[in-house]
């Protein structure tokens, strides 16, 4: 980054090529990938994953001439989930994969397009950086002495969870315990 233009590493994360078939495929995994990833860890630390992603590959970006890594992101949120769920079935093109198999089929699916192993490379990067994500957020606090210091500040929680969300959740949960449970009366008499 040169003369502190702090929106370069955020813009090549961001680039997904120019358009066609491959980028409107990127737009998608992007797309339901990064929801999935968002659904299952929260919106704080689906940020706190967007960042770290931004630095880790950035420097790996840098390090292997890489200018671009959006592909790179789609492939970590890839792995995160995948390790996440590694048996659980997913339907990829027209086949049904298992979860773990799917950053190798999509790398795979662009090598043989390419037709070329270089286009490997940003799903390696991709799939380090997700590793050392998953490493520390999920196999790290397991281990003896291990501690998550990828949580997100209770701040930045608030800022993107919205107190009155966590609010309405715990009413409706309450409510739901709270209510009367009768016989029922059998359809149909």
């Amino acid at each position: 980054m040169y003369g502190l233009e702090l929106w370069r590493p955020f813009t090549a994360a961001c680039f997904l090529g120019p358009p066609s078939i491959g980028w409107l495929m990127n737009a998608y995994y992007l797309f339901e990938y990064g929801s999935s990833l968002e659904r299952a860890f929260g919106t704080a630390q689906h940020l706190v994953f967007i960042l770290l992603q931004v630095a880790f590959l950035s420097l790996f970006s840098a390090f292997f001439g890489q200018p671009f890594f959006a592909q790179s992101v789609i492939t970590s949120m890839l792995h995160v989930l995948s390790r996440s769920m590694p048996n659980q079935q997913v339907k990829w093109l027209i086949f049904t994969v298992p979860y773990w198999t799917l950053p190798y089929g999509l790398m795979a699916s662009d090598v043989l397009q390419a037709g070329n192993a270089a286009a490997a490379l940003p799903h390696v990067l991709g799939i380090l950086s997700g590793h050392l994500y998953y490493f520390h957020k999920k196999v790290w606090p397991r281990m003896d002495g291990g501690e998550d210091w990828l949580v997100p500040p209770a701040f930045l929680t608030r800022i993107v969870e919205g107190g009155d969300r966590s609010k309405a959740k715990d009413s409706i949960s309450i409510a739901l315990k709270t209510r009367k449970k009768g016989k029922g009366k059998k359809l149909g008499s």
